[in-house]
Order: structure tokens, then sequence, then C-alpha cells
């Protein structure tokens, strides 16, 4: 039976349908290994790149390691090595902060920590040695420690420069013994053997890499070492005692305090240069804070039994020990006395010069302020965000 033209085209049709469906098919085929193997290639690239790359940070992970290692065994042979007075063990430290204190110089700082509540300095961290995390949870307790160089120590550089030639006083006098001697290490005295320091004080606020603390005996600019959350159940010792002399009384206790009509407009005049700057949010709370630091009498023992003025513009505005101990005296003559009356005394707090005066019965009269001329190079941390936070 004949076939129709019709029916032979259609399965001309279909079978040229077909094999170009299998050469498609083969092409796709072949064009997926194609892809497949570039592909692969390219990974296999890729990953001899990172197993180079590894290696490499392996290589570089060792030598730092053992970059450490050396550094770590010249700094113990450097610190194992004998030294001019005869110790053999030497620490460098770093101090990891410094502060900002009301106290603008040793002249009026407390003797004690948290004598004067309303006494505020900012410790402020150096962002190279620590990080804000590191403060993470520290503003969740009351109080802390604080480790600190006593840095205006006036026989400082020669403790470093020559330890063996140093002679640092094995007893020192005592301002609670009204001049009378105790050993060094018997007393908070400053001049120790090793200039470093102890104190307990008030946690404010915590503000990035910025402390806010209170009852402080810090003057401004003290290097600090380490900080250290303060424990009462461990920190406070039940039970411990103290000598008679340690014992609070009022030994420097002053009479009265009272302030002049010019120190109260003239103190009216420099809290409007220095207000932007200062921890206190009012005139009035800095005010407060002057009749607290002068309710003890801040005079060193030499002050207090022959007339001198405090000259204001040194930094070594208190008196050393081998300057206490030359003049020294048991008893005020009727004639030193007199002149202690006379004798205008200072202390600088948040840049400000306060003089007063102070008789034999140690009645404080608050003469004056003016503004110090090294206020103006002070660069200080902006308290105006935090200050309203403090109480």
């Amino acid at each position: 039976m004949a076939t129709s033209p019709h029916a032979r085209e259609a399965h001309i049709t279909s079978i040229t349908l077909a094999f170009a469906t299998v050469a498609i098919s083969a092409t796709a085929v072949f064009l997926s290994r194609f892809f497949y193997r570039r592909r692969c290639k390219g990974l296999e690239a890729r990953v001899r790149e990172l197993e180079a790359s590894l290696e490499a940070s392996l290589e570089k992970g060792a030598a730092e390691r053992q970059g450490r290692v050396r550094a770590q065994q010249a700094l113990r042979k450097a610190m194992t090595q004998q030294s001019g007075d005869g110790s053999k063990e030497v620490y460098p430290m770093i101090p990891i902060g410094t502060v900002q204190s009301c106290f603008s110089t040793r002249n009026g700082t407390p003797r004690q920590p948290l004598v004067v509540p309303l006494a505020r300095a900012c410790l402020v961290l150096h962002p190279a040695r620590v990080s804000a995390e590191a403060l993470e949870g520290f503003s969740d307790y009351s109080h802390c420690w604080i480790l600190y160089v006593f840095h205006l120590n006036t026989d400082l550089e020669k403790m470093w420069k020559d330890p063996a030639r140093s002679k640092i006083k094995a007893k020192v006098r005592v301002p609670r013994l009204k001049g009378g001697k105790m050993g060094v290490l018997a007393t908070r005295s400053p001049h120790r053997p090793c200039p470093i320091g102890l104190s307990v004080a008030k946690i404010e606020a915590v503000d990035g890499q910025a402390i806010l603390l209170s009852g402080v005996d810090l003057v401004d600019g003290t290097p600090v070492l380490d900080i250290k959350p303060y424990l009462p159940y461990s920190d406070s010792v039940k039970g411990a005692t103290v000598p008679s002399w340690v014992q609070e009384d009022t030994t420097l206790a002053v009479g009265s305090i009272t302030f002049s009509s010019d120190f109260v407009s003239s103190l009216s005049t420099c809290w409007a240069h220095v207000e932007e700057q200062s921890q206190y949010k009012s005139l009035e709370q800095f005010q407060d804070l002057i009749k607290e630091v002068l309710t003890w009498d801040i005079r060193s023992v030499s002050q207090r039994t022959r007339p001198h003025t405090v000259v204001t513009n040194k930094v070594s505005d208190i008196v050393d020990e081998e300057t206490e101990e030359a003049n020294f005296k048991e008893e005020l003559s009727p004639e030193t006395a007199n002149a202690l009356n006379q004798v205008v005394y200072h202390l600088i707090l948040e840049g400000i010069d306060v003089s007063y005066q102070i008789d034999e019965n140690s009645n404080v009269v608050v003469e004056k302020a003016n503004v110090h001329p090294d206020f103006a190079n002070r660069s200080r941390y902006s308290y105006l965000a935090q200050r309203d936070k403090v109480r």
C-alpha cells in the first residue's frame, strides 16, 4: 500500500526532531561537563590559595609566639639582673589611666579616702591599654580599690635613678601624734620605699572609658596602675584592730569655718570661668566641698609650728620630710603663734585658688577666691553629661 506524501513528510519531520533533540542533549551534556571542569579547576585554585594562606598564617603565628617567648626570656633576664641597691628583681609597670581630680595640688588633698565625701575625681583610662569593654559590669559595684603611684613625691626621681642613695627614712612624723615619729611602714605616709598608694573610692558613674569617683584622696594627674572592685565580704575584716593613735579622734579637726563676704563675691566671679569644666553642678555644692576639706587642718606639722606662706605656683607645695624634720618644734612660742595668725594659706580646688587664715585656736576664715593661672592649660574630660547623675 502506497504511503501518502503527508505521511512521509511527517515521518521525516519526526526523525529530524529526534536528531535535533539528541544533538541538543549532547551539546547540553558537553557544555555541562565543560563548565563543571572549569568550575572544578577554579575551586582547586581557590583551595590551593586558601591552603597557602593558612600555611603562611601558621608560620606567622609560630614566628610571633617565638618572638614573644624570646621577649619574655629577655624581660626575665633583665628583671633578675642585679640593681644598684642590691635587689635582684625589677617589675616595669605602665599606668592604665590618669586621675583628673578636684585637688589641683597636694596641699589640701585628704590624708585618707572617704574623709571628704564631696571630693570628686574622674579616672580616665588610656584607650591603647584598656578598652571600654574591660569596664563591663564595673558600675554594678558601689566602691573600688585604686592602686596608684605617688608621682609628686620630692624624692621620686632620686629613688628611681639611684635607689642606693635615696635614703628613705625608716621613721616619719605623724600628724595625729603632733609630730611624733612612727615606722614608715606602720603609717600611710606617701614617702615609702616603694611609692605605691592604695585608696578606696565610691563609684558614681561609668561613661565609656571614664569612671567618676567620689570620696577620693588623689591629687590631679595621679597615674593609676590598677583598679579592683571592693568586696565587703572579703575586704572588710570583722574584729580588725588598730593602735590607739590611729583611732578616729578630733586631733586635726578645726574649731570653726567662716566665709567672708569678699570670698562669697569673688567665688561667684571665679565660678563663671570654671563652671563648664567643673565636676560640681552648682556654686553652692562647690562651696560645700571647700568646707568639707577645711573641716580638717590640712597643714603639715611644719606649717602648724612655724609661720610661712604657702607658695601656690609650685608643684611641691607641701613640705617634704626633710623640711618637716628641720622645722619641727614641740610647742608654739607666743611670737610664733602671733605670726601664724598673719599667715595666708592657699587651697587650690578645681583650678580655683582659695586663700584662708587659721588662728592658734584652729578657727578658719576663708578670705578670697581667684582663678589659678594654670586653669587655662587644663584639658579635662567633659563632665556635663554625667555630673547630674552624681548626688
